[in-house]
């Protein structure tokens, strides 16, 4: 079988869309949802081979799960099936106001916090070219936690670039827990890609400015340094400079899976070999797809897709 060229680590769910609040029993759909599940859908659908490692339960939500992945055509071979009897995890949105919405977590216990080295390790071959992290799998639990810096060591060892995306989930640790765990696995990343207000999370000193933070990073290892700024772009910095690229102007459907569409668009230009500022261009590109459309993945774009951005607006396609 042909290595992967990325393998993403973390929990896929179920996930319940709920269109107002839970209490008035409004209308829901049924999904799937997790942060690398996301990243590696949006892979698969540029046309790279993507992995997805993780645990599901034995039930009707996990097969959910590596139905969508594999129709997705994800790699899920080295994905398992929980025997002890913990389920799929399962998260909850409700939307309220304008695009505002809440999430509920339902992972505590779950298959996927119960992931450990042994199932993950095996996953990672010799000609795969990115590990991607996010700083969600490792607030679930302390087997997660081990096998996310597992992961990250044995990558290193085999020459596989590490990227990480913060992505941090208030909800699932404190903020001393988050920067705790957090603050070493980023040493460990070639890539590090976070919010604007995530950095200072993985900062030596927290109370240092962004520019200093960045550049103190940069001293200890990190490649690249991915600052995201929501709706008004993002930037990346590398000991050659800084290069800003500002977001896609389309209506906002749905800002939930944006960070994830824009990891994959950034990770995706990576695999070209495309340069630092192309790879900005590409991942604000689909992070635009992501917020234009409802859902965490399912309005991700192919590559095909992604020239659509550049018609002029009102054209029909025949």
């Amino acid at each position: 079988m042909t290595a992967p060229e990325v393998v993403t680590v973390g929990e896929a769910m179920a996930a319940l869309r709920a269109t107002g609040p839970i209490r008035l029993a409004p209308p829901v759909d049924l999904s799937v949802a997790g942060a690398e599940a996301n990243v590696a859908i949006g892979l698969a659908r540029l046309g790279h081979r993507a992995r997805w490692v993780g645990r599901v339960g034995d039930d009707p939500f996990g097969a959910l799960v590596l139905r969508t992945l594999r129709a997705e055509n994800v790699d899920t071979t080295h994905t398992h099936v929980d025997t002890d009897g913990r389920p799929t995890g399962l998260l909850v949105r409700e939307d309220s106001i304008s695009d505002l919405a809440a999430v509920h977590y339902h992972r505590e216990r779950s298959a996927g916090s119960a992931l450990h080295p042994e199932h993950v390790l095996p996953a990672l071959d010799p000609g795969t070219r990115v590990l991607h992290l996010t700083g969600i799998t490792p607030a679930l639990g302390p087997s997660a936690a081990l096998t996310v810096r597992a992961a990250a060591a044995r990558a290193r060892e085999l020459g596989i670039t590490v990227s990480l995306d913060l992505n941090h989930r208030a909800r699932l640790w404190t903020h001393h827990e988050a920067r705790r765990t957090l603050l070493p696995l980023a040493r460990a990343a070639d890539i590090l890609i976070a919010s604007a207000d995530e950095l200072h999370l993985v900062a030596d000193d927290p109370t240092r400015d962004e520019a200093d933070t960045v550049a103190a990073l940069l001293d200890r290892g990190t490649r690249e340094v991915v600052i995201t700024r929501g709706g008004d772009g993002a930037r990346v910095t590398t000991t050659e400079g800084t290069h800003h690229a500002p977001a896609r102007h389309v209506p906002v459907v749905d800002v939930i899976g944006a960070g994830d569409a824009f990891v994959a668009g950034y990770l995706s230009a990576l695999l070209d070999h495309l340069t630092v500022e192309q790879r900005l261009h590409r991942a604000t590109d689909t992070a635009a797809f992501a917020v234009a459309t409802r859902g965490d993945w399912e309005g991700l774009p192919t590559r095909t897709d992604l020239t659509l951005l550049d018609t002029p607006t009102g054209t029909t396609l025949r």
